[in-house]
């Protein structure tokens, strides 16, 4: 008899381990149906970093935004300018805020590699930044995103694959005891 209880014990933890596919509620709280999650792909970014400052570019399209802090401490630099050159072609920049600067392409950018060349005039300070914009096509990212299993989708099986192993197990075990002649009874 004890073998029994230690199985249901089993089958009973089992079956609360097991994930729930969704939380039933009452009548009235039915939020409609979920909305659909988007792909997004992040905008093409790159950075470069000297011991005095930082720089990060953020492509989109033919505009480039461009953020310079200080290195240390991360705070923008204050009345900067900046000259920006992709592959050997000086792209002209605007300031706009402390730290903010935005170009503007003439033509969209191809992919492959594309060499990033900064200089930064600060008060007293100068450098010279150097980096990399590794630009690739858009079915790369949208193709490998496509093909991530989702773990919500297998979970419900898994619960419902660990309860019949439990249920087996349990029937098994009483249908060896009813053989046995150990069957409940009085004692």
């Amino acid at each position: 008899m004890k073998a029994t209880s230690t199985v249901m014990a089993w089958c009973i933890a089992a079956l609360l381990w097991s994930p729930s596919t969704q939380a039933l509620a009452g009548e009235g709280h039915d939020h409609g149906e979920a909305p659909k999650p988007t792909a997004a792909t992040a905008l093409p970014r790159f950075t470069a970093v000297s011991e005095l400052f930082e720089l990060v570019g953020v492509v989109n399209d033919k505009e480039i935004t461009l953020y310079l802090d200080r290195f240390g401490d991360n705070s923008p630099v204050e009345g900067a300018t900046l000259e920006l050159e992709l592959d050997g072609v000086s792209i002209p920049v605007e300031r706009h805020e402390a730290g903010e600067f935005e170009a503007t392409l003439q033509q969209e950018l191809k992919s492959g590699v594309v060499a990033v060349t900064a200089t930064v005039i600060a008060g007293q300070e100068s450098d010279l930044l150097v980096g990399e914009l590794d630009l690739h096509d858009d079915d790369v990212g949208a193709h490998a995103a496509t093909e991530v299993p989702v773990w919500n989708t297998y979970s419900p099986w898994l619960g419902a694959g660990v309860a019949a192993i439990g249920l087996i197990g349990w029937g098994a075990l009483r249908r060896g005891s009813v053989r046995n002649g150990k069957a409940g009874g009085a004692a």
